[in-house]
C-alpha cells in the first residue's frame, strides 16, 4: 500500500490545535510538506517546528481568520504563488451550540462564510495546480451531522449539511483529473471544541459537565471519546496514493454512534 506522501505540498486549515493539527502530523510524517494555515501566529510558528522533517521537508505557515474570507483568499494565493499544493484539509471550528429556533439569522451567514465560502476559495486557488499534476486531494473535516443531525448544533448541521453536498457536487467535477474529495465526520473527539459543548449542554440542562459527558460516551458503541489522532489517521490515509479510488464519500469517525449504515 502506497502511503507516501514524499514531495507532495499539503495545506491544512485550523491546523493550530486539536483535529487540524494532528493532520498535519501525520501527513508530515508520511513525507509531506505542510503548510499551516489558521489566525494564531505565535501557536502556528511553535507548530511548525513540532512537526516530522526527516525528509527534509520545509514546513511553513500563513495566517488567516476564517471569519475574513479575504484573509483566507491572499493566504491561499501567496501559497500557490510560491508552489503547487497536492492536499488540502479544509478544517474550521464549528458554530456555537444551540437549538436552531434561537438562532439567529446572522450566525448561519457567518458560518456559511466560514465554512462554505472558506472551502470555495480555498479549493478554487488549489485545483489548478493539482490539474497540472495530474493528482489532488480534497479532504473536509465535517461532522456526523450530515448523516443523523445532532441536538442543540442547529446551525451547524444547517451548514455541516451544505458542505457536503458542495463536497460531492465537487467530486463528480473533478474527479476525472485525478482529484478526490471526500469528507471526514468526527464523531465525538477530545477536543476543545467537545468540551465547550459539553459545557454549553450542562449549562442548559443545570447539570453537572461529568454527568453530561459520561452520558455521551454511553450513546457511542465503543463507550469512549475518539482522539484526534484518530481523526487524522483517516484524513491522511484519504490524502494518500492509496485512496486513489475513493471520491466524494463521508466517512463517519465516530466510534460507530451514528445511527446509519
Amino acid at each position: 500500500m502506497n502511503l507516501s506522501l514524499e514531495g507532495k505540498h499539503a495545506v491544512i486549515c485550523g491546523s493550530t490545535q486539536g483535529i487540524g493539527f494532528a493532520i498535519a502530523e501525520e501527513l508530515a510524517q508520511m513525507g509531506a510538506q505542510c503548510t499551516l494555515i489558521a489566525r494564531n501566529k505565535e501557536t502556528l510558528e511553535t507548530n511548525v517546528q513540532l512537526l516530522d522533517s526527516s525528509l527534509q521537508q520545509l514546513h511553513t505557515y500563513r495566517v488567516a481568520d476564517f471569519s475574513n474570507a479575504e484573509q483566507v483568499r491572499h493566504a491561499i494565493e501567496t501559497i500557490v504563488g510560491e508552489r503547487p499544493v497536492h492536499i488540502l484539509i479544509n478544517n474550521t471550528g464549528g458554530p456555537a451550540a444551540g437549538p436552531i429556533i434561537e438562532a439567529q439569522e446572522e450566525a448561519f451567514i457567518n458560518a456559511f462564510q466560514q465554512h462554505l465560502v472558506c472551502n470555495h476559495i480555498l479549493t478554487k486557488a488549489v485545483v489548478p495546480g493539482m490539474k497540472k499534476a495530474g493528482f489532488g486531494r480534497i479532504v473536509n473535516i465535517i461532522s456526523t451531522s450530515v448523516k443523523i443531525p445532532l441536538n442543540n448544533l442547529g446551525v451547524s448541521n444547517t451548514i455541516r449539511g451544505a458542505v457536503a453536498s458542495w463536497a460531492k457536487t465537487m467530486a463528480n467535477e473533478l474527479g476525472e483529473f485525478g482529484i478526490t474529495v471526500n469528507n471526514v465526520l468526527p464523531g465525538y473527539t477530545e477536543t476543545a471544541r467537545l468540551k465547550s459543548l459539553i459545557h454549553t449542554l450542562a449549562q442548559r440542562a443545570n447539570a453537572d459537565e461529568q454527568k453530561v459527558s459520561h452520558e455521551m460516551v454511553k450513546s457511542v458503541p465503543l463507550k469512549r471519546f475518539g482522539t484526534a489522532a484518530e481523526i487524522a489517521a483517516v484524513a491522511a490515509f484519504l490524502s494518500s496514493p492509496a485512496a486513489s479510488y475513493v471520491n466524494g464519500v463521508s466517512i463517519p469517525v465516530d466510534g460507530g454512534r451514528t445511527g446509519s449504515i
